[in-house]
């Protein structure tokens, strides 16, 4: 086996990631028109399971892509954007169904009153509708968040001939504020995705940049300034740097890279795991940063 292949096997990285990636983004895509399909059928229990079987092999997949430090954390939010999306798609859904079979009727508020209170719950507006003829009309009480008709009052609502769903005005049923919002919470998942590709990629770089060792920039900076200290001496003085130099505003140790041409980061977060830090690995601009708690570890040599 090449030694390409061998460094691959090791992290787990996907040999083609835009490809990969391009996948991951159909089957979230999927699952969520799926669920959308599978949630006027099935109970609340059933689902909950497919969308832990989806959590799962979603984490396998965005693992390949390079960025395991990240990666569970960005399944959750796929998970849970894409949870929402179906939620709001479910809305609209009612919405669509009242409009393509709805009548529109003009009927007369016969009745108000409010739910019951549960705690903190908000409690919704109820109205009990009759239709000209003096016939109640079709379909549970329309609800409203606020205060909004009296009794006595005619207004123009649609209702669903099958009684199913509740009837609502026209300015009601308008399903676009609901399918906007189900797009924006699907295009989010696709976006963590996105992010997710490109920290692979930039996790890889670096460690690419770790395995070739000291650059040809850490050469001619030890070149000018002359500096002849061997790498036992330098990993000594990061680690005297790592005990006496202060702390930043954020809480960091910093120090300059250039400082040590013959370490790289890796052995010098492996040198600060030692001393009881850990080496920052986003956000450095430049410089390497120790804390006892990082946003994302550097992998020790």
């Amino acid at each position: 086996m090449s030694e390409a292949a061998e460094d691959e096997v090791r992290s787990g990285r996907a040999r083609y990631p835009i490809a990969l990636a391009v996948s991951i983004g159909c089957y979230v895509l999927a699952v969520i028109a799926g669920m959308f399909v599978l949630a006027e059928s099935f109970g609340p229990g059933l689902l909950t399971l497919l969308w832990i079987a989806h959590g799962v092999l979603l984490i396998v997949l965005i693992r390949r892509l390079g960025a395991n430090e990240s990666s569970t954390y960005a399944t959750l939010f796929i998970v849970a954007v894409s949870l929402m999306s179906v939620y709001i798609a479910d809305m609209a859904r009612e919405d669509l169904t009242l409009q393509q079979r709805g009548e529109e009727v003009t009927a007369t508020v016969v009745r108000e009153w409010r739910d019951a209170a549960e705690g903190r719950k908000a409690r919704d507006y109820n109205y009990a509708l009759e239709g000209q003829d003096g016939t109640a009309v079709p379909g549970p009480a329309m609800k409203a968040t606020s205060d909004r008709y009296d009794v006595g009052q005619d207004i123009t609502v649609i209702a669903d001939p099958r009684g199913e769903l509740r009837p609502q005005t026209p300015g009601q049923a308008d399903p676009t504020g609901e399918a906007v919002g189900s797009a924006a919470f699907a295009l989010a998942a696709l976006g963590s995705v996105a992010w997710m590709t490109w920290r692979g990629s930039d996790t890889v770089r670096s460690r690419d940049t770790r395995k070739r060792g000291p650059g040809r920039m850490r050469k001619g900076y030890k070149a000018v300034t002359r500096n002849h200290s061997t790498r036992v001496e330098q990993e000594e003085k990061l680690r005297e740097a790592l005990r006496t130099y202060p702390t930043d505003r954020r809480g960091y140790i910093k120090v300059e890279p250039e400082e040590y041409p013959d370490l790289s980061q890796g052995r010098a977060a492996r040198i600060a795991w030692e001393a009881g830090l850990r080496a920052e690995a986003v956000g450095n601009r430049g410089s390497w940063r120790f804390k006892e708690h990082v946003i994302e570890e550097v992998p020790h040599d």
